[in-house]
């Protein structure tokens, strides 16, 4: 029924485009002088992912990444078109989402194209790290360029904690699995201080590298642009870092070539021109998917307080993609430092079934960590950015204990139960000995089935992934290195794997985010073929510790879940 009413949208989509054909003849050959410069400018999140085209009350719609990709790829075949001028103004992601645009130039380089970035607001470590990557990089007069390189930082609080009369009791397995340990103790562990060190050794070693082979200059020097930053304006450009500085009103002009002011059309208008031609209407009804994991991985009913990725949503995503036979083949796009143990074992569960009939490939953003990679292993490919941070297969639970702040507040609390363990229907209650064993247990129990479902997922024996455990957290380019992912790159690299295992006519396929249907259907329903609450404290935990606030979801009892990355800043 379903694809009945796409073909009938489709016929009526097909008569409206007919009736305009004559306009989209002349947008499509509407003549480009010889040397014409594509205009793209970033103002907001670099999303990897194609974007809906809603209708929206925003001035400015959501840049995508992948849209930016399709237009190289056109301009490639074009030789009317000389040049790419990249303008980025306000660039808001992480490092993996700055190298999935420094890929993007580098591939419009490598067609032969002119890349011009222009950053007149300056930028940072991320800003310069893709920026560098182009033919001339040029920032505002009095702009700040700051490649300051990458910070870790996380705040303890044992010691406030101590003084109000707030107890921790953490359970964690991995002797990296450091989720909790900013309320745990009073100063950074030797394994947190280990793998910290490694992620930020990678990172900026990327940055060195990218500056000093986009400026051609040798290590050391690339080193010293980064310890002497900051520059302002100018004074980029007299260390190497930048080619010049221009206003946005002098950009044109700064793109004279022999005294011709070249001509400008925006990315956008220029896409739509060569695009013309091919209306939707004509495309194959079948699609590659796209599923986005994106947040905190959580069970349903949990708090809307920051970005979830709710596991019946995703399931239900999953389920209809697999049972859906226009849907040639999925990526599974994660963005999630991970959350509950058990909502990533139920995504992880539905993921398998897909993938055992159609190819599955996942795409990592710039965190796919703990519970994030223990979706992604049910992938037959795993792809990340060298920047992209991941692993952390370790579980994590913790309880805060309330009994001493309220005793010096005059609170008595008393406890009937009926029950050994029965204090775990109360998160803020003190266990027993026997609790914490129980708790132990537990958490062994879920960590050995972690190590289990990497090792199944990798193709590799337990003891293997059992000595990249322990909670450890990865670059993307140390895990390619280890075996935990597969190949390096960004959504291009991944969409271009799951083609391959498509195989005859997967080039042809639209790409299409699939997201939950207004009404989650059952495992029961799709077998058979058819189509937490935070406890009062979360805000004070949130305001000391980010990281905590996650903890203190009383139904998430075991936790896959690492803030490493919420650590790191560029």
């Amino acid at each position: 029924m379903r694809v009945i009413l796409a073909l009938i949208l489709r016929l009526l989509w097909l008569v409206a485009w007919t009736v305009t054909f004559p306009l989209q003849l002349v947008r499509r050959f509407k003549r480009l002088p010889i040397g014409t410069y594509v205009v793209v400018e970033i103002d907001g999140p670099l999303d990897e992912l194609p974007l809906s085209r809603r209708w929206s009350l925003q001035a400015r719609r959501r840049f995508s990444l992948h849209e930016l990709g399709r237009i190289v790829q056109e301009m490639a075949k074009d030789p009317r078109t000389s040049g790419l001028t990249v303008i980025a103004k306000s660039v808001r992601g992480g490092f993996a989402a700055a190298a999935s645009l420094r890929n993007v130039i580098l591939r419009a380089r490598a067609a032969g194209k002119q890349v011009v970035v222009h950053l007149p607001l300056g930028g940072g470590t991320k800003e310069t790290y893709f920026a560098v990557a182009a033919d001339r990089l040029l920032v505002g007069p009095q702009a700040l360029m700051a490649p300051v390189g990458v910070l870790a930082s996380k705040r303890y609080v044992r010691g406030a904690l101590d003084r109000v009369g707030v107890v921790p009791e953490v359970y964690a397995r991995g002797r990296y699995k450091t989720a909790a340990e900013s309320v745990e103790r009073a100063s950074m562990s030797e394994p947190q201080r280990e793998q910290l060190n490694a992620v930020l050794d990678g990172l900026h070693r990327e940055l060195v590298h990218a500056i000093r082979d986009g400026r051609h200059v040798d290590e050391g020097r690339a080193r010293a642009i980064v310890d002497d930053a900051p520059y302002v304006g100018g004074q980029a450009t007299a260390a190497g870092l930048a080619d010049g500085v221009a206003y946005e009103d002098e950009l044109r002009k700064m793109l004279t070539v022999e005294g011709t002011v070249p001509h400008v059309v925006e990315g956008d208008r220029y896409l739509r021109a060569r695009r013309a031609l091919h209306p939707a209407a004509l495309q194959s009804l079948a699609a590659i998917g796209v599923i986005p994991v994106h947040g905190i991985i959580a069970g349903a009913g949990s708090p809307p307080f920051r970005t979830v990725a709710v596991d019946e949503h995703v399931m239900a995503a999953v389920r209809r993609a697999r049972v859906n036979p226009l849907i040639r083949g999925v990526i599974l796009h994660v963005d999630s430092p991970g959350g509950a143990a058990l909502a990533s074992d139920r995504i992880h569960r539905e993921l398998v079934r897909l993938a055992a009939e159609k190819p599955l490939v996942a795409s990592m953003g710039n965190v796919a960590a703990s519970g994030g990679y223990y979706v992604a292993v049910a992938a037959h490919e795993i792809v990340a950015q060298p920047t992209t941070i991941t692993g952390s297969i370790g579980v994590v639970s913790a309880r805060i204990v309330l009994e001493p702040l309220l005793h010096r507040l005059g609170v008595a609390t008393e406890v009937l139960q009926r029950g050994a363990h029965a204090r775990f229907l109360d998160p803020f209650l003190p266990l027993d000995e026997s609790g914490k064993q129980a708790v132990s247990r537990e958490i062994d129990s879920i960590y050995d089935a972690f190590v289990k479902v990497v090792a199944d997922g990798r193709n590799r024996p337990v003891a293997e992934i059992e000595r990249l455990a322990h909670g450890r957290v990865w670059s993307g380019a140390d895990a390619q290195a280890n075996g935990l992912v597969d190949r390096l790159g960004g959504f291009d690299a991944a969409l271009d794997a799951v083609r391959d295992r498509i195989g005859a006519g997967a080039k042809s396929l639209r790409v299409v985010v699939l997201h939950a249907p207004r009404r989650p259907f059952s495992a029961l329903e799709a077998s058979e073929g058819d189509v937490a609450h935070v406890a009062f404290l979360e805000p004070l935990l949130n305001a000391i510790a980010p990281e905590a606030a996650i903890l203190a979801l009383g139904r998430e009892r075991v936790l896959a879940w690492s803030p490493a990355a919420a650590s790191i800043t560029s």
